[in-house]
């Protein structure tokens, strides 16, 4: 990509000068205005031809194989900047410190190019804007409030118990789902080898006499017979399926489609509801309580809720907030929030404290998700056992009620 210096003026008429890459001057100015600079001068600057495809190569692998960015570590650096900001330190002394103590190969890069991009005399938000693998645009929109309202290091800190928040979230959901998950698997590989060895074996023996098979047992042998001569063609399937499906949730419609249905499958939807509810409210009102405007915080929340399909109905909010209705009257057309939340809304709204009712909303539905999660194995544990029941009756019934024929047969001759 290109590279440009440009010379712009931020809000206090200081005039500055950095490098940025960009598809074209225009590009490059639309990103200055975003960080808050007016340009003044952008100017195209000759590329390198050291190196070539070689280096494009190596540069494209180097970032292939580069270790990622994980969230543990993304908490830690909004967790030291808050302490250092806080403490007093400048910003790029903080950041210079930080990529020092750093034993993330990856995010220590990052963070020299954000020192560097600092020295240059851009806007922290700014250069979190280049590295949209490692901060989201959520992040970046929460340090640009920072920067204007000059709470940069509360900012970090909400950040932090932000971050915390969707990190034990994700952590008790999977430990809820190990156990039902190792129930499934061990149920399925069981149901395989019933169906590949255990059935063929029976059959043979059932062909070895002349009595009529019971209905049940001809489904059992058929499935069987035509699993063991098409289970390359299956596995085949199975697998393109998958990789199908996959494709289809990273399409804008499948991911819509699937979080729609998700809300509405037994248990499971209940406590995804629930716990995008807590998003949308800790999100709104951090952001509302950090000075944001209701329209730019509805955008912020929409992209943290974690669900396409609520996502789209907030955006449905900001949309109605933009022509000057109430946020309680856009949210109760939407159809996704629940009476307890639109009360509390309506409270909130009428006595100028929304933000504090927004934070007792994600607090209330927190404490509900966890309670939930702590449930959830309770909950799918009756569903498991009955449709385990019914595999086992169906399949002893299928392969023993012909040898209890044979037997009532031998003993009345």
């Amino acid at each position: 990509m290109p590279s440009f210096t440009y010379k712009a003026r931020n809000t206090r008429g200081e005039l500055l000068t950095g490098k940025l890459e960009g598809g074209s001057e225009a590009a490059v100015a639309d990103e200055l205005l975003r960080s808050g600079l007016t340009p003044v001068d952008i100017t195209g600057v000759a590329a390198k031809s050291d190196g070539g495809a070689g280096q494009d190569i190596g540069k494209y692998f180097g970032h292939f194989f580069a270790e990622k960015v994980s969230e543990a570590d993304l908490m830690l650096f909004c967790r030291q900047m808050a302490s250092l900001l806080k403490a007093g330190v400048p910003i790029l002394r903080a950041l210079a410190s930080l990529a020092e103590s750093s034993a993330h190969k990856t995010f220590r890069v990052v963070l020299l190019e954000l020192r560097e991009g600092l020295s240059s005399g851009r806007e922290l938000s700014a250069c979190l804007r280049k590295h949209p693998a490692v901060f989201q645009s959520f992040f970046v929109n929460m340090v640009r409030v920072g920067e204007t309202t000059g709470r940069l290091d509360d900012v970090f800190m909400r950040l932090f118990h932000h971050l915390e928040f969707e990190r034990e979230m994700r952590e008790r959901v999977k430990s809820a789902l190990r156990y039902p998950s190792f129930v499934v698997a061990a149920l399925v590989i069981a149901l395989g080898v019933i169906n590949v060895m255990v059935i063929p074996a029976f059959a043979k023996v059932y062909k070895s006499s002349s009595a009529e098979l019971p209905l049940m047992t001809k489904i059992l042998i058929g499935t069987s017979d035509f699993t063991v001569a098409w289970w390359p063609l299956l596995l085949g399937g199975m697998v393109v399926a998958g990789l199908v499906f996959r494709w289809w949730l990273k399409t804008a419609r499948g991911e819509y489609l699937w979080d729609k249905i998700l809300l509405s499958v037994p248990i499971v939807g209940k406590v995804v509801h629930k716990a995008a509810l807590a998003r949308f409210a800790k999100g709104l009102g951090m952001t509302y309580q950090s000075g944001v405007p209701i329209v730019q915080g509805l955008t912020n929340a929409a992209q943290v809720v974690g669900n396409a399909f609520i996502a789209s109905r907030i955006e449905q909010m900001r949309d109605g907030v933009e022509r000057g209705e109430s946020l309680t009257r856009t949210a109760t057309t939407t159809g996704v929030f629940t009476p307890v939340v639109l009360q509390m809304m309506a409270v909130g709204e009428e006595t100028g404290e929304l933000d504090r009712l927004l934070t007792e909303i994600g607090e209330l539905y927190q404490r509900d998700v966890e309670y939930e999660i702590r449930t959830l194995s309770e909950q799918i544990e009756p569903i498991l056992i009955t449709g385990l029941g019914a595999i086992v009756l169906v399949v002893a019934l299928g392969v023993f009620l012909p040898i209890w024929d044979l037997g009532s047969t031998m003993t009345k001759k």
